[in-house]
């Protein structure tokens, strides 16, 4: 009965979500507590809710304080000469464009945010695909795959952090043991840029860019795709006296991340008022710059609290443990050691067709809770869950796919026939990494 209730549930939401008849937020929240209620888990109800509270508030924190950290720091201009720098190299050669693509935005893409780094990279490097008749596909291409590399597996991100929160796994811990794949996986991406790119350059050849400055348009572009994000169009805002000390924290930061010597929220937490005292001293500037920042970082630790509401009822009611013993009970006993590549691999085609609240929240305990009747870790399979993150991406459910293609003016079926075999690849390659590295085990 439970494993009926609960699947009815998970149906119930997904259909809500997809349908668009309710927000993220609000079916995450009221789908639960009805189905709590009807099937008489009424006396409960309230344990369950704080229960899923105290389990994703280290994840809402964690989240919350790294969107500032970043957000201050790109607000501050840390990352304006490398955009100048790759600009200038890459002059008109197509690999080095479809490569200094990859690097751009696998750093913009730092801060978790798809929107941001669609439209700083977009923004910045369109012209100059334009100008020199390269395919904006490859923009778009490789922009997406970097972002589902850098949000994908980072704490911060969308994904990792819908992983981290349902299950109540330490951020660190998750994160960590996933680092070499990350970085295979950027480098991975760097080269997608470099095959793209030669691919470009045999059919349209290197275009002669008489000047070493960089095209006025160009910055000028980019310049208002920062003021479209950060909604600020004042050159007030840049500590360009403050590029050294902004990555030196940024460095700090991470090593202290990557050595456990404090939890990831206080980290970034930390980072966070000291990147905000040292470029922004000024009380007014501070809140500002905070408020620059709070409507996409509250909309997201509203989402992740919702989530453990509904992951608090899942697991308080045991549908979770009944979805899961029905589950367990049609796989082969032999396919138990292959959980994770499994789920990995799986992960795919679901979040194509799921949106990521959806696999997350519905799907995803489950298959951790089935992964655990053979041993195998949930913290596994919440790291394999991500590796279907560059399919995603591509996914009409993404926002900001719709915003992605309309930037580079192309049509969303004609991105995804270009990208299909470049997001499963990629996908196929992290995944392999992650067996490699041990991020990912098969007993």
């Amino acid at each position: 009965m439970l494993a009926i209730l609960g699947t009815v549930m998970i149906v119930v939401f997904t259909y809500l979500i997809m349908a668009k008849r309710l927000s993220p937020i609000a079916s995450l929240t009221l789908v639960p507590v009805v189905f709590a209620v009807l099937g008489g888990f009424r006396g409960k109800l309230g344990t369950m809710i704080m229960d899923g509270l105290k389990l994703v508030a280290p994840s809402a924190a964690l989240l919350l304080f790294a969107i500032l950290f970043f957000g201050i720091l790109i607000d501050a201009g840390l990352f304006d000469p490398l955009v100048e720098k790759i600009l200038k190299i890459v002059k008109g050669d197509p690999v080095k464009i479809a490569m200094g693509t990859a690097i751009l935005s696998l750093l913009v893409a730092l801060d978790g945010d798809g929107t941001t780094t669609y439209m700083i990279a977009v923004s910045a490097l369109l012209p100059l695909y334009i100008r020199i008749g390269m395919n904006p596909l490859i923009l778009a291409t490789v922009s997406m795959l970097s972002l589902s590399i850098m949000s994908g597996m980072t704490p911060w991100g969308g994904p990792a952090t819908r992983a981290i929160a349902v299950m109540g796994l330490d951020a660190s811990e998750f994160f960590i043991p996933l680092l070499p794949t990350m970085i295979g996986g950027a480098l991975w991406v760097v080269f997608t840029g470099y095959l793209l790119g030669k691919r470009e350059r045999r059919r349209i050849g290197i275009a002669d860019i008489q000047h070493k400055k960089v095209d006025p348009e160009i910055l000028s572009q980019l310049a208002a795709a920062q003021e479209t994000v950060y909604n600020d169009g004042s050159a007030s805002i840049k500590r360009p006296h403050l590029r050294y000390f902004n990555l030196l924290l940024v460095l700090v930061v991470m090593t202290v991340l990557v050595m456990g010597l404090l939890p990831a929220p206080a980290l970034f937490l930390v980072g966070f008022i000291v990147a905000l005292m040292i470029n922004y001293p000024n009380l007014d500037l501070q809140k500002e710059r905070i408020a620059a920042h709070a409507n996409n970082a509250l909309t997201v630790v509203l989402l992740v609290f919702a989530a453990g509401v509904f992951a608090g009822i899942l697991s308080g009611t045991k549908m979770v443990d009944a979805i899961a013993q029905a589950l367990i009970s049609i796989i082969p006993d032999s396919a138990g050691p292959l959980f994770p590549a499994i789920v990995a691999i799986t992960s795919m085609p679901f979040t194509f067709v799921l949106s990521n609240d959806a696999y997350y929240f519905g799907v995803l305990p489950i298959l951790a809770e089935a992964a655990s009747a053979y041993g195998v870790s949930p913290i596994e399979i919440a790291r394999a869950s991500i590796m279907g993150q560059p399919v995603h991406l591509m996914s009409p459910l993404v926002a900001s796919t719709f915003l992605l293609v309309s930037m580079v003016n192309v049509d969303i079926s004609a991105f995804q026939r270009f990208a299909y075999k470049w997001a499963i690849l990629t996908g196929v390659v992290i995944t392999g990494l992650a067996l490699i590295t041990g991020a990912l085990t098969l007993l």
